[in-house]
């Protein structure tokens, strides 16, 4: 059968690649569109998945990282009293504008840190170094957002809110959701420049003793301060993406879009095993005239198709790996996770094998008489 069905395929290459192109098409659409809807909701939690406090206190119902409300800042006296918390620290957020240097401005988010541990601080520093941040003015800025800043560059001085700042390190590939560029500053830099009150933050970032469960840690604050909310790092990190997930179109228009790929392709490969079919409806009524029974003839087309599977699906990922080492960048990560690349090429394969039963059934209502009467 293996023979027969290898042979049969090869016969006709046009549309043999055909197939194969339908199904690698279906398998780099599935992965890519994939890839791009991961990345760009890992960037939804950036500040949150980068930062090493283990537990995120906010305003109730706090839904997103990026959208805080003000807290009071006097609320950081009961979270350290309670037993395992090892450090506590205020974390400010809020939107303001830079100026630049043709006249012009752009709307940026105001990050800042306390001065003494700097926790929450910007990562992967290109130019400078992160303790930087605690020169006289100095602020932090993402090389990725060149374009927008008009390419600040280390020394350089702008205002923001009105306020003198000056560039002393910039660091790479911290680009969130928002559209407005992360700047960092420390604490009580970043009250003059969002003109908010001393006496208020956004967050506290709590830090554990060693060997002290964060749910149990979260469990405690939530007692002695029951009107914040109190969550786990992976926690706020999911709540933040979901806000995005389920308040905007994104999931939708992005599904919907892989799944039109992932249709048409599976149509390609079904039109083409038809086509194949309808060719060689003799040859299969030969074969059933000379004994060869139902499930033999299944097996051919089976085995076709699998074989079309396993060549699209590798063809595909070839294309995939290429696709996201010249296209991935921080401003539109392509992020591809094994089980992805495995989960689509399942699928695909699955759907392809079903999609043989319809040129199965046509080869079902061949009368293998028509071969002897010819």
């Amino acid at each position: 059968m293996w023979t027969i069905a290898i042979k049969t395929l090869i016969a006709d290459r046009g549309k043999l690649l055909t197939a194969l192109i339908g199904v690698a098409f279906s398998v780099v659409l599935v992965n890519v569109q994939g890839g791009l809807f991961l990345g760009l909701l890992r960037k939804a939690s950036l500040l949150v998945d980068n930062c090493d406090a283990q537990i995120w206190i906010g305003h109730r119902q706090m839904h997103n990282v990026d959208l805080p409300r003000d807290i009071p800042r006097r609320w950081s006296d009961r979270i350290r009293a309670v037993q395992g918390v090892a450090r506590v620290e205020p974390y400010l957020l809020g939107f303001s504008d830079m100026t630049l240097p043709g006249g012009g401005f752009e709307g940026i988010l105001v990050v800042g840190v306390e001065e003494s541990s700097l926790l929450g601080n910007a990562w992967n520093i290109q130019q400078g170094k992160p303790e930087w941040i605690l020169k006289t003015d100095g602020v932090i800025v993402d090389s990725c957002d060149d374009d927008k800043l008009a390419s600040p560059q280390l020394g350089d001085v702008r205002e923001v809110g009105g306020q003198r700042a000056r560039i002393v390190a910039k660091s790479y590939g911290i680009t969130g959701f928002m559209v407005a560029p992360y700047v960092f500053t420390t604490y009580d830099r970043a009250i003059q420049y969002l003109r908010k009150p001393p006496d208020v933050c956004s967050y506290f970032l709590v830090e554990l003793d060693t060997g002290v469960l964060v749910d149990q840690a979260c469990a405690d604050i939530r007692r002695v301060l029951p009107e914040a909310e109190v969550f786990p790092k992976d926690v706020y990190s999911r709540i933040s993406v979901n806000f995005w997930m389920t308040r905007t179109g994104l999931g939708i228009s992005f599904g919907a879009s892989t799944m039109l790929g992932l249709l048409v392709g599976l149509v390609m490969v079904a039109q083409t095993l038809y086509a194949l079919v309808l060719d060689r409806l003799a040859e299969y009524a030969t074969l059933k005239a000379i004994g060869a029974q139902e499930r033999q003839v299944f097996q051919i087309l089976f085995i076709q198709t699998l074989i079309m599977a396993i060549t699209g699906n590798a063809l595909g990922l070839v294309v995939v790996s290429m696709i996201q080492h010249l296209f991935s960048n921080p401003r539109a990560p392509i992020l591809i996770p094994s089980w992805l690349s495995m989960g689509s090429c399942i699928l695909i394969t699955v759907i392809c094998l079903i999609s043989s039963l319809l040129p199965y059934l046509r080869i079902r209502s061949i009368d293998p008489q028509m071969v002897l009467q010819g």
